[in-house]
């Protein structure tokens, strides 16, 4: 398939951001449906990203979604709160959950009622959909947790499922701990600059990581669109993917690890961890984010011919520090 229009919610963060960036780079016709529309046209001006469209979409008005949905042959649905960035309290938990479901939502029911109906559906999920462990293994098959982000993940895709209905193909895909020049990374920079890094809480939780570039190509694949002077190997090479796909590295690790190799690529040491309490008393419950982990494996990802360009931390890490 040639030029394809593909809608974006969650375009201004940081996966969306690069997404868009490269769906506009490889020619495609990007629609980014946004709450703030100031923001989503300071981060795609016209000047340099004709290709990009930003309306504004509230997720509590159905009324705004139709057109901007309509004739779109993909959607892509990155939208919510962020996890890990504010204290968690009963508001904003329900920030975290509704943010998501609304979203979705309109998604869907916007899909329904579009003729030609988009072909595919990509929403986003996590892997807090599993829960937390440090001794047992997750892949696509395994049963969901009982926590709260547990929760949340299970009502994120209940809510997409509906799409499937109409025809449209719907891809979920469980998103790990986002590695690049951003995100979680970004945060522990200025510890290991001052030659203060190190792991946070016990360093035996895992990290199930991937690196920002894989999962936009994995989404490029999800929506089997064509990558920029790929034409040969994206959009088709492999059947279409439908269902359920854990988009991290398949070589997740420990976070002691994660740091040591962080310290490795930066030549900083990174001896000096970070106690729990400390991140207990910045985020509360949000803390267990960070302090509990999952080690996540790709297994449907990697079935599906999906090939990583960085399956190896070391390497993500090197490309962009």
């Amino acid at each position: 398939m040639g030029v394809m229009r593909i809608a974006v919610t969650g375009a201004t963060g940081f996966v969306g951001q690069r997404l868009v960036e490269k769906l506009a780079m490889a020619g495609h016709e990007v629609r980014v449906l946004t709450r703030n529309l100031a923001k989503a046209q300071r981060k795609f001006p016209t000047a340099q990203f004709p290709q990009v469209t930003a309306i504004a979409c509230d997720p509590k008005r159905s009324e705004d979604w139709g057109s901007a949905i309509a004739g779109c042959h993909g959607v892509v649905n990155l939208a919510g709160e962020p996890i890990a960035e504010k204290r968690w309290n009963d508001a904003q938990k329900q920030e975290i959950l509704a943010s998501r479901i609304q979203t979705t939502e309109q998604v869907v029911r916007a899909i329904a009622q579009a003729d030609p109906k988009p072909t595919v559906l990509v929403s986003a999920s996590a892997i807090g959909f599993y829960g937390t462990s440090e001794t047992e293994n997750f892949d696509e098959e395994s049963a969901a947790g009982h926590d709260f982000l547990a929760d949340v993940c299970r009502q994120w895709e209940a809510a997409a499922q509906p799409v499937t209905a109409s025809g449209t193909r719907l891809v979920i895909l469980r998103i790990g701990i986002v590695l690049g020049n951003g995100g979680a990374v970004a945060k522990m920079l200025p510890a290991f600059r001052a030659f203060a890094g190190g792991p946070i809480g016990t360093g035996q939780q895992w990290f199930s990581w991937i690196y920002r570039e894989d999962l936009v190509s994995l989404i490029f694949e999800s929506l089997g669109v064509q990558a920029l002077g790929d034409p040969a190997e994206s959009g088709g090479a492999n059947p279409p993917m439908s269902g359920v796909y854990n988009a991290t590295s398949p070589n997740p690790v420990r976070m002691k690890t994660m740091t040591e190799v962080m310290g490795t690529v930066m030549g900083r040491p990174s001896w000096l961890p970070v106690p729990g309490f400390a991140l207990e008393m910045l985020l509360g419950e949000g803390a267990k984010v960070v302090l509990e982990g999952q080690r996540v494996l790709p297994k449907r990802t990697q079935d599906s011919g999906f090939e990583y360009a960085y399956a190896d931390l070391a390497a993500a890490l090197k490309d962009f520090l």
